[in-house]
């Protein structure tokens, strides 16, 4: 039988999925040709992206658990527009459907994580 995941463990490991998911998003767009009016779109999913793997490498280092809270709360928020925007993404067949739905998967299981993990630590801080 598998050992639970430590803290630590659980803490590395989240990072490195976050960390995956946003080199696989700018992987994914680095050789696209982008029509100009969509470049501020591709921008903006780079950016939300490394917030999500840089935000929750700082929720893992908060100081107090309102203060990892605090993270969390933005990492939720960055890991839903990633999801936006890859949809939008998808939409406008700028990102080939093999990628699209690896990513989604990837990212759906990002925001019920993260969101699970911001319930709890609310109930446990009594926000």
């Amino acid at each position: 039988m598998e050992q639970p995941l430590d803290k630590a463990q659980f803490n590395d490991q989240v990072r490195l999925r976050t960390l995956k998911m946003a080199v696989e998003i700018r992987s994914s767009l680095v050789n696209k040709k982008i029509n100009p009016i969509d470049k501020p779109i591709v921008n903006q999913i780079i950016r939300s992206s490394t917030s999500v793997a840089a935000n929750y490498r700082a929720a893992t280092c908060a100081r107090s658990d309102a203060e990892f809270y605090s993270k969390i709360c933005i990492v939720v928020e960055e890991t839903d527009e990633t999801k936006f925007w890859l949809e939008y993404l998808a939409e406008l067949q700028i990102i080939d459907e093999p990628v699209i739905g690896k990513l989604r998967d990837e990212i759906d299981q990002l925001v019920r994580l993260f969101s699970s993990i911001k319930r709890k630590m609310k109930e446990k801080i009594g926000r």
